[in-house]
């Protein structure tokens, strides 16, 4: 396997308070990854480096062989990560379908977006998207008026047209009814192999159902990292974050 990102003794401090302290992290190609532990580990602001929201004090990322660890917020999605976070951003007053065409690839703007012809890989990609988060049925129902999963799903469409190689996934099954959540696993756990897929998740059994391999945090640190089974097993997780 190929590692397509590469987190090498990332070091962030927030006013005295170590965030991250030299965490190092390499994902393969292709894989699905959940990074979980307690509030404060560090998740979010790991998330944050990738994405060139934060800067790190030390350290480096490299994704797909390049450096990335100072580049700005856009050219990195540019290069393929795409992030969603927590709570559904999507145009309440658009419907899915133009959603979806709102953030296609390309350099055109909103307006021009909205009134001009899809190129017939737009196209196709936007209508892949549909299928995969099953709302092709509701392509021409307006984003306010979906329910909270499928408003988590739309933003994960919205990714997708994207093209990006690496998906950042915050607690994406967060309010979401036990039917939601089995599909939200469904989604996801597609995905993987096309894309490489990292899920920042609190719900272990949601975890559980889709973690080909987990990493825990703690105080910025790596603590464990292995299969599910493996990192429950490990006294250090049972101490810090399974409560065991």
């Amino acid at each position: 396997m190929t590692a397509i990102l590469e987190v090498d003794k990332i070091a962030v401090s927030f006013d005295g308070f170590r965030a991250l302290d030299n965490l190092t992290l390499t994902l393969e190609a292709g894989e699905l990854r959940c990074v979980v532990g307690p509030n404060g580990a560090g998740k979010t602001t790991l998330m944050d480096v990738i994405t060139g929201k934060t800067r790190p004090d030390s350290g480096s990322v490299r994704f797909d062989g390049r450096e990335i660890t100072r580049l700005p917020e856009n050219e990195i999605v540019r290069r393929g990560i795409g992030r969603k976070f927590q709570r559904p951003t999507v145009f309440p007053g658009h419907t899915v379908f133009e959603n979806l065409e709102l953030t296609v690839s390309g350099s055109k703007n909103v307006f021009h977006k909205l009134f001009s012809r899809l190129a017939p890989a737009e196209r196709r990609a936007i209508d892949n998207a549909l299928d995969l988060i099953g709302l092709a049925s509701h392509a021409h129902r307006l984003a306010g008026l979906l329910s909270h999963g499928q408003k988590q799903w739309l933003e994960i469409g919205m990714l997708l047209v994207q093209e990006p190689k690496l998906l950042l996934v915050d607690e994406p099954v967060a309010g979401m009814s036990q039917s939601e959540i089995e599909k939200t696993s469904d989604i996801l756990a597609s995905l993987a192999g096309r894309h490489t897929v990292v899920v920042v998740e609190h719900d272990m059994d949601f975890v559980r159902s889709i973690a080909d391999k987990v990493t825990v945090l703690h105080e910025g640190r790596v603590l464990a990292e292995g299969s599910m089974s493996e990192v429950q097993a490990d006294p250090r997780v049972m101490e810090v974050y399974l409560g065991a």
